[in-house]
């Protein structure tokens, strides 16, 4: 039996292999260039600082400012009564409303860190309209007190690789918390204790706001209690490095 070969059958069917083999190499590096991309995208998530990873008994205490300043004078009091400094996150529009409030709060040596201009929902924003919101914030605050902000704490606790470039081009460190006393839906100063008791940790960053139901009256005795578990309460800028430091999954700040 013989086989008869055609040129022209044999010259299609080389054709033909190498069209599917083409398709074959052109289909498994696509493959592999999404799944880069994919990878290359959930590696580079940006993140704030959460907390700080220290031996030292430190945590900061952090006050959000963007509703009313009724309560300032009884906080700055209790405060004072206390001998701790923490840190106020100012929004820019509460400062312009408030400004006899915010010099107080300077005055008495506590650190003044940047919540946007306007507090918008800032994961909605461009680029250009986030880095708007902090440097008008700054602006407005150094014209009262005559310094500039260097920490951002994004509204709502939103954030997003865009917000947090943002905050870095503006020369500001973001900042967001590990412990939320939820003071801001009413709840009573033994439910907000309750939220911290047995979740406290060296370089906990503790969010709570004025302006609140029981904030201000309940201030004096988270600060005790918090004490009497060893801590020290310190600033932010107090407590975060500023050189030489990464930040794991966990948002948790760590030296290199």
């Amino acid at each position: 039996m013989f086989i008869v070969f055609n040129k022209q059958k044999i010259y299609s069917y080389l054709v033909a292999l190498g069209t599917i083999i083409t398709l074959f190499i052109f289909s498994f590096s696509l493959a592999n260039r999404n799944f880069d991309t994919t990878l290359t995208a959930s590696s580079s998530k940006e993140l704030p600082i959460y907390s700080v990873e220290t031996n030292k008994k430190n945590v900061a205490l952090t006050m959000n400012c963007a509703w009313n300043a009724d309560d300032i004078d009884s906080i700055l009091k209790t405060l004072e009564e206390n001998q701790i400094k923490i840190t106020f996150f100012i929004v820019g529009e509460w400062a312009e409303k408030n400004p006899e409030a915010l010099n107080k709060i300077a005055e008495a040596g506590h650190e003044i860190g940047n919540h946007s201009s306007t507090h918008p929902h800032v994961n909605n924003l461009s680029s250009e309209e986030n880095i708007k919101q902090i440097q008008d914030c700054s602006n407005k605050i150094e014209k009262i007190i005559g310094e500039k902000t260097t920490l951002y704490r994004a509204p709502y606790g939103e954030y997003n690789n865009t917000v947090i470039r943002s905050a870095k081009s503006a020369n500001h460190i973001p900042i967001q918390w590990n412990l939320d006393t939820l003071d801001y839906t009413g709840l009573t100063g033994q439910k907000m204790w309750e939220r911290l008791n047995g979740k406290l940790k060296n370089g906990s960053i503790i969010l709570m706001h004025n302006g609140t139901e029981h904030t201000a009256d309940s201030l004096d005795m988270l600060i005790k209690n918090i004490k009497q578990q060893g801590y020290e309460i310190v600033t932010v800028s107090n407590l975060i490095y500023k050189n030489n430091y990464i930040i794991d999954n966990n948002g948790t700040q760590k030296l290199q």
